[in-house]
């Protein structure tokens, strides 16, 4: 029988002028009609709002007195959204027309699959397709220095993460979260830590929801575009408050989640990291030491999310530990091409048009713009 979830797509803006219309406009051209969309506007301050104003007939849109992060909007939006699955998504993405019908048949080939992603392709702040086109996410991994990245990213994409796979979580640009996950993995009614602000808020759930037996699905088939400002890369082109929730996050992540056996694993990969961390906020980034003093302030509070998370675990350290490696990992997902097969047949959609199938290709070396 046909499947109907509804899907709530939820939406945080900040200063997002440039990117939020595009975006929306995309969400409202998507095939799959039983949806909601939410915007929680967190106090921008450049027209952000005027952009939003035109939608507000198709769109729910809230518009917070002051900026409360990306973590405690998106839990404002999930708490206000009706569906069976919530679709975050950042105002700097872009998605193909049937990305989210791809991703609701992805995640309902495995019940115990809380989390779905698809292949999100790099595109500049102008919306141009670079000359080559380069993957920006297809899940996310963890090194044993505890760094989380983006699986292909930066690669050119030459046809390779084709196959549906277990990854071990979603970037929150894109990601499809199941209603009953959120629901068993939430702490105090929260999904996203609010403690994290902004940055790693992904990672932390993605790790939480492995800790508590729920899977993540990456799928090829759904497939959108991201314009990424935060890469290992560049975090001296970032603002400082970035930059410190990223070390504060670090930290708070790991305090939370981390079993003992990981430790005893790679206790020498984290302290090395640590040191490297620690030694360039003393000796270069100096605004980012006050994220030591929020984890010692906060110490005993962290700890006791940490005793919630643990009590919840459903999992041996020997899977937690297969998880993490120098190398992004995926595991094979066995009989799933064949049941995601049979959802289809039973979830007939539209054929794509040339209008509305993709980017147009140009000449190589022209302008190519989505």
């Amino acid at each position: 029988m046909p499947l109907n979830d509804f899907v709530s797509v939820t939406i945080v803006t900040y200063n997002s002028g440039r990117f939020i219309k595009r975006c929306l406009e995309s969400v409202l051209e998507q095939r799959y009609p039983n949806r909601e969309i939410l915007v929680i506007d967190n106090a921008s301050t450049d027209g952000t709002t005027d952009i939003l104003e035109p939608f507000e007939d198709r769109v729910k849109i809230v518009y917070n007195e002051e900026n409360i992060g990306f973590a405690a909007a998106q839990n404002q939006a999930i708490a206000a959204s009706r569906g069976d699955w919530i679709l975050t998504l950042n105002p700097d993405v872009l998605l193909l027309p049937d990305f989210i019908q791809e991703l609701v048949d992805a995640g309902n080939v495995d019940s115990r699959c809380g989390t779905v992603c698809g292949k999100l392709l790099s595109i500049t702040a102008t919306f141009d397709l670079p000359e080559k086109q380069l993957v920006d996410s297809t899940g996310i991994y963890f090194t044993p220095m505890l760094r989380h990245l983006d699986r292909g990213s930066l690669e050119v994409d030459n046809g390779h993460y084709t196959k549906p796979e277990y990854v071990f979580g979603a970037t929150a640009a894109a990601a499809l979260y199941r209603r009953t996950m959120i629901d068993d993995i939430a702490l105090d009614g929260d999904f996203f830590d609010p403690d994290f602000f902004v940055y790693r808020e992904d990672a932390d759930v993605a790790w939480r929801a492995q800790l508590m037996n729920w899977r993540c699905v990456y799928t090829p088939d759904a497939r959108g575009y991201h314009v990424r400002n935060v890469l290992p890369g560049n975090r001296r082109a970032l603002p400082p408050e970035i930059n410190m929730h990223s070390v504060k996050n670090r930290f708070l992540m790991r305090i939370k989640n981390i079993t003992p056996g990981l430790y005893r694993r790679y206790g020498m990969s984290i302290l090395w990291r640590d040191l490297v961390v620690l030694g360039a906020c003393v000796l270069h980034e100096h605004s980012s030491l006050k994220a030591f003093w929020y984890v010692a302030r906060n110490w005993r509070r962290f700890m006791e999310k940490r005793a919630e998370i643990m009590r919840h675990m459903r999992v041996d350290e020997e899977y937690m530990a297969s998880w993490f490696s120098n190398e992004p990992v995926a595991k094979p997902a066995p009989r799933f091409a064949a049941r995601l097969h049979a959802i289809r047949a039973q979830n007939p959609r539209t054929p794509a048009s040339p209008s509305n199938g993709g980017p147009t290709q140009k000449s190589r070396g022209a302008s190519r713009r989505l």
